[in-house]
C-alpha cells in the first residue's frame, strides 16, 4: 500500500458532506494533496465551505509543511478521484443500502492494495462488504468523532473478510496525522465511543421524559462535574481514583453492591471476579506505573487548565 505518512501523499475523501468535508481539511492540514468526489451537483462548493470554515482551526492547531487548501481538488468521477490515491476515506450518508453499493464500487475503480476505509458511525464492514468482489480485504472502517479535522479520535476495526494488514495500515494513516486510534479486536456495533455516548444520552432522553430533570440539569451535571475530569482520565481512570490509594479494587469491593441499584435504566453486568481483575488489571496498565497521588496531582492540573481555558472564553 502507498499509504499517506510523512512524505505527502494523495488521499481520496468519497462525500463532501460534514464528515467528508471534514476528512479532507484534515488531510489537507497535515500536507497531502486531496482527491474528493461526490455525486451532488454542487459538491465542490460544500466541500470547499468545510474546508474553508475549518481553515483557521487548523492553522491554530499548527499546520504541516507544505499544507495548503489549494492541494485540493474536486473529481467528475469515482473512478477519477481515485486514480493515484494511497488512501481512501469514504464519508457517504448513513445508509446501508448505499454503503455497500458504493464500497463495492469503490473496490472496483480503487488499485489493488490501497485501503479504502469507511467513516460509517455504526455498521459493521462485514454486512457494508457484502458486495465487494475484487478487493475486499482491503475494507476497513475508519470511525471519526465530529468535526474529524479536530476531534483526535478514529476507531479502526475490520470485518470477516478484512486483512490484518488493510487495518494496521489504516491505523498507521491516522497516527502519521496526528489522530489518536483504537484498533477494535472486533467488531461491535456502534463501535466503542458511540455506544458509551449513546448510554449517556438515552439516560437523559430517559431523565426528560419521566420529568427527573431538564436539559440544563442535565448539561450542566456533565460540563460542570464529571466532564470536567474526561479531557485527561475516562471513565475507568476516574473511578480508580475514587477508590483512593486501594484504587479500582476497593472502588469495586467498596460501591460494586451499587450496581444493583435504580440509578440507571441500564441493566448493569454481574461483578464477577473475571469482570473485577479486568478493571483492576485495565487501570494497573493504564496507569503505567504512576501512583494514584500521581494521577491525582495530574487530573487536578488538567482540570485547572480546563476552566482556565472556560473561564477566558466567557470573558
Amino acid at each position: 500500500m502507498s499509504a499517506p505518512g510523512s512524505a505527502p501523499g494523495a488521499v481520496t475523501c468519497i462525500g463532501a458532506g460534514v464528515i467528508g468535508g471534514g476528512w479532507a481539511a484534515h488531510f489537507l492540514a497535515r500536507g497531502h494533496d486531496v482527491r474528493a468526489w461526490d455525486p451532488a451537483p454542487d459538491a465542490e462548493a460544500r466541500v470547499r465551505t468545510v474546508v474553508d470554515r475549518a481553515w483557521p482551526a487548523l492553522t491554530e492547531l499548527g499546520l504541516a509543511e507544505g499544507a495548503s487548501r489549494d492541494r485540493l481538488t474536486v473529481h467528475r468521477t469515482l473512478a477519477e478521484a481515485v486514480d493515484g490515491a494511497g488512501f481512501v476515506q469514504e464519508s457517504a450518508p448513513e445508509d446501508l443500502a448505499t454503503k455497500r453499493a458504493l464500497l463495492a464500487e469503490l473496490d472496483g475503480v480503487t488499485a489493488p492494495g490501497v485501503v479504502v476505509a469507511s467513516s460509517t458511525s455504526g455498521y459493521a464492514m462485514t454486512e457494508m462488504a457484502a458486495d465487494a468482489v475484487h478487493h475486499p480485504e482491503r475494507l476497513v472502517v475508519g470511525h471519526p468523532f465530529n468535526p474529524p479535522y479536530l476531534i483526535p479520535l478514529v476507531e479502526v476495526v475490520g470485518g470477516e473478510r478484512s486483512a490484518r494488514w488493510a487495518v494496521d495500515a489504516a491505523a498507521d494513516v491516522y497516527r502519521a496525522g496526528g489522530k489518536s486510534v483504537i484498533v477494535l479486536d472486533r467488531e461491535l456495533p456502534g463501535f466503542v465511543a458511540n455506544r458509551l455516548q449513546e448510554a449517556l444520552w438515552r439516560e437523559a432522553l430517559h431523565m426528560v421524559a419521566s420529568g427527573e430533570a431538564t436539559v440544563d440539569q442535565i448539561d450542566t451535571a456533565i460540563t460542570e462535574g464529571p466532564g470536567l475530569r474526561w479531557p485527561v482520565q475516562g471513565p475507568c481512570l476516574t473511578f480508580h481514583l475514587a477508590g483512593g490509594d486501594g484504587g479500582m479494587a476497593h472502588m469495586l469491593d467498596h460501591f460494586g453492591p451499587s450496581l444493583r441499584s435504580p440509578w440507571t435504566r441500564l441493566e448493569a453486568p454481574e461483578l464477577t471476579e473475571e469482570l473485577r481483575a479486568a478493571m483492576v488489571d485495565g487501570c494497573t496498565e493504564e496507569a503505567a506505573g504512576r501512583s494514584v497521588a500521581d494521577l491525582v496531582a495530574e487530573r487536578d492540573r488538567a482540570v485547572i487548565a480546563v476552566l482556565g481555558a472556560r473561564r477566558a472564553r466567557e470573558h
